[in-house]
């Protein structure tokens, strides 16, 4: 009998991808991915929203063909994405049967060669073995027992006679979560899969993506879980040949090797400009010394200015052509976040809390003051309050009782949770009104390295979740705030800027309050001080 957690075996199970390309619309969405990931590697797709990550899963569990290049895979596939296959009516044992289509198959299978070679059919014996092998695969006759085990470590719904629709969405993904970590397939495909899960689901995802004997390939925002999982880390952001990018050692090692690239990037294109700088400049000392020598001093014949000309001319072709064939080949790398300085309010207290509660969000009396530099970090279950208290910190909300006081002209800004941006105006038109209505000084929108030039000028609604957020942070910027207030900063943000953002945020001399449940990012301010609610 195998273990509760115990990993059913596969077969040789890998996929592989090379030269896929993929568009929608003529827009280029996968441009020259390679990849090939083998049973026991845990692959991570990280990338900015846009990129192509969950396209890239579409196609490797054959629902969307590439436009060119090849696609293998090995094995059965098991897919966890943002959609839930059936309707409210359907119950939670029809998705566990559904998602178990595959073990359910294989012993269905198996007991029909059984029987055939019971009663002595012609070939009935390669079938059986054939049958067998699949059984095994899956660790078919275990399958259940292993969602079972999971439906616990989830907290997800275990009555298979419940309607989905009584469910909710993160309830219905919990379950179809549990049944893909039991199921046994060959190649499991994740989307997010830590969004709904508490600590301890977590902490049960971590250890049996660890354990898992086939391929893993996932999509995550999870820094914390692609630290503790991946082998390996395919990076489908923008790089120096614009190709994707593949990098061995797990997270950690991808981090720091994506930095030291970063840097050769910037410092070849540097030198591919400045290059380019130097040959203008050469041209143009060129053509003044043909202007200059062409009319030489007073009293030279014109056969001296005969004779000099032909060989300026000549100079100045030799120096157009070296211009025009020296291409700077090495695209611009993309900006690095650069937060503006904020100011610091020495000498006062900028805020104090006293007994704030508001009926029914933040029930027990919650006290804080904070002066420039502070950190803090607010942490607790959902439905403690913690949004609430930023928002009541921020003058959004007035409290039922208690007080919040501030000192004078102090300026506070908060960064939400969600995006509420009016959709008709163009991103620049909304931060550029933002910073004239602020009325302080500070650098320009594409300065911030948050939002390249195209969405830029978009109207807000066609703007990406993640754009919006991006946009959403810049905004809350404009006013320079002496304090920050950031109710869980990394959502809809790429690792990368979290990176940065993190790093900012613990080198300004304002005072920064943060509100997260995100477990890297709880990692990273582990020497902040707390105030658990």
């Amino acid at each position: 009998m195998s273990s509760p957690l115990s990993p059913s075996p596969v077969r040789a199970a890998h996929v592989r991808l090379s030269d896929v390309h993929v568009s929608f619309g003529g827009r280029p969405v996968l441009s020259g991915v390679d990849l090939l990931a083998a049973a026991g590697e845990r692959l991570a797709v990280v990338g900015e929203n846009g990129r192509g990550k969950t396209t890239l899963l579409r196609v490797l569990a054959g629902d969307l063909p590439a436009d060119r290049g090849e696609v293998h895979r090995a094995g059965s596939v098991g897919v966890a994405d943002q959609q839930i296959p059936l309707g409210a009516s359907d119950t939670v044992g029809a998705l566990i049967d559904l998602e178990l289509a595959t073990v359910r198959g294989a012993l269905s299978r198996m007991e029909t060669a059984t029987e055939a070679l019971t009663e002595g059919c012609p070939g009935a014996e390669d079938a059986y073995a054939e049958a067998l092998a699949d059984v095994e695969a899956l660790d078919a006759w275990d399958a259940d027992r292993r969602v079972e085990v999971s439906l616990a470590a989830l907290n997800a719904v275990d009555d298979r006679d419940r309607p989905l629709g009584t469910l909710s969405v993160g309830q219905r993904h919990r379950v179809r979560l549990a049944c893909l970590l039991g199921a046994g397939h060959s190649v499991l495909l994740l989307d997010e899969p830590t969004n709904h899960l508490d600590a301890a689901g977590l902490g049960h995802l971590t250890e049996r993506l660890r354990a898992y004997p086939g391929v893993v390939v996932l999509v995550s925002h999870d820094r914390a879980l692609l630290t503790d999982v991946a082998t390996t880390v395919l990076d489908l952001d923008p790089s120096s040949d614009d190709r994707p990018r593949v990098y061995g050692g797990g997270y950690p090692a991808y981090v720091e090797a994506r930095r030291a690239e970063r840097a050769r990037w910037e410092a070849l294109h540097a030198e591919q400009i400045a290059e380019r700088q130097r040959l203008a400049d050469d041209l143009s000392a060129a053509q003044n010394r043909l202007r200059d020598n062409w009319r030489p001093p007073k009293g030279t014949g014109r056969h001296t200015r005969a004779t000099r000309a032909p060989g300026l001319v000549r100079a100045v072709h030799r120096r157009r052509e070296e211009l025009n064939a020296q291409v700077v080949a090495v695209p611009p790398p993309p900006a690095r976040f650069a937060m503006p300085e904020l100011p610091e309010h020495r000498g006062a207290t900028l805020l104090r809390a006293a007994g704030v509660t508001v009926a029914g969000r933040l029930t027990r009396p919650v006290g804080l003051a904070l002066e420039s530099g502070d950190r803090l970090v607010i942490t607790g279950p959902n439905g403690a309050g913690k949004s609430t208290l930023l928002t009541v910190l921020a003058g959004d909300l007035e409290p039922d009782t208690g007080a919040v006081t501030g000192a004078r002209s102090v300026r506070v800004g908060r960064l939400g949770q969600e995006s509420e941006l009016p959709g008709t105006r163009t991103a620049r038109e909304l931060y550029e009104e933002q910073a004239a209505r602020a009325g302080v000084a500070g650098p320009g929108l594409g300065e911030l390295g948050l939002l390249g030039g195209y969405d830029r000028h978009r109207p807000v609604a066609e703007l990406s979740v993640g754009a919006r957020r991006r946009l959403d942070l810049a905004l809350m910027l404009t006013r320079r705030p002496h304090v920050v207030l950031l109710d869980e900063p990394t959502n809809h943000l790429s690792a990368t800027l979290v990176d940065e953002l993190t790093d900012a945020l613990g080198a300004t001399p304002a005072a920064v309050v943060i509100a997260t449940h995100d477990r890297q990012l709880l990692r990273d301010t582990e020497s902040w001080p707390r105030l658990a609610l």
